[in-house]
């Protein structure tokens, strides 16, 4: 049985019409004068602070605790501007699925495990209606390189649950190939849904243990049982 459903947010959990990425480029030509070559940047998977990073490095712009400060401090500014003039929208079947999820008994622990930072994660969620439904997380405040977030996550979900959970009691929701690596480095099960950025082909060259277009494809029960 899973014990313990981690699921990223953009592209898995909702679409929030690029609002991310225009916060991200906003900040960068705002505060450091920055603008060549974030066209080239690859966001899906990643995390805010290893986007950064690159960035940074691209502009020899030094990669300052005091930077990254700042930049953060003006980038969830940003976002939440920029969200509450987007389009965005829950993905196809979050919500009906996270509802019989939260129905099973027992059931496992929701949480999430993603490259943003909390408090960006918590501002998108938030302007869903969804950030209380998750009851751990780990995110890139919490490490750099998200197959480690993904290690703290599982470590947080253990500490809840008062249990020594396997791989196989671990479920990972994602929609790029790079979730589906963070999975498999946990030892985790792993559910891919094509609701983001990567094709159901590019998805299933990686071997995820389930391939679905979306939430709705998916009966809760039987999956997590």
């Amino acid at each position: 049985m899973i014990r313990l459903v981690l699921f990223d947010i953009d592209g898995t959990l909702i679409r929030t019409g690029g609002a991310g990425v225009k916060a991200f480029a906003k900040v960068f030509e705002t505060e450091f004068g920055a603008t060549d070559g974030f066209e080239r940047l690859k966001f899906a998977g990643r995390t805010d602070y290893s986007i950064v990073r690159e960035f940074f490095g691209v502009h020899q712009i030094p990669a300052t605790t005091e930077n990254f400060e700042r930049f953060f401090a003006r980038y969830v500014f940003w976002l939440d501007h920029i969200l509450r003039e987007s389009k965005s929208e829950v993905c196809p079947g979050v919500p009906e699925f996270i509802e019989r999820v939260k129905k099973m008994r027992p059931g496992p622990v929701l949480g999430l495990l993603t490259g943003n930072l909390r408090l960006g994660a918590e501002i998108k969620l938030r302007h869903l209606g969804l950030w209380d439904d998750f009851v751990i997380g780990a995110f890139a405040d919490d490490h750099e390189e998200r197959d480690q977030i993904a290690a703290i996550a599982c470590e947080r979900g253990r500490r809840l649950l008062k249990e020594d959970l396997r791989g196989e009691q671990i479920l990972v929701i994602g929609d790029t190939p790079l979730d589906i690596r963070c999975g498999r480095a946990v030892g985790a099960k792993v559910l891919a849904v094509a609701t983001g950025g990567a094709t159901i082909d590019e998805l299933r060259a990686r071997k995820p243990d389930w391939l679905v277009p979306d939430l709705k494809s998916v009966n809760a029960e039987e999956l997590l049982s």
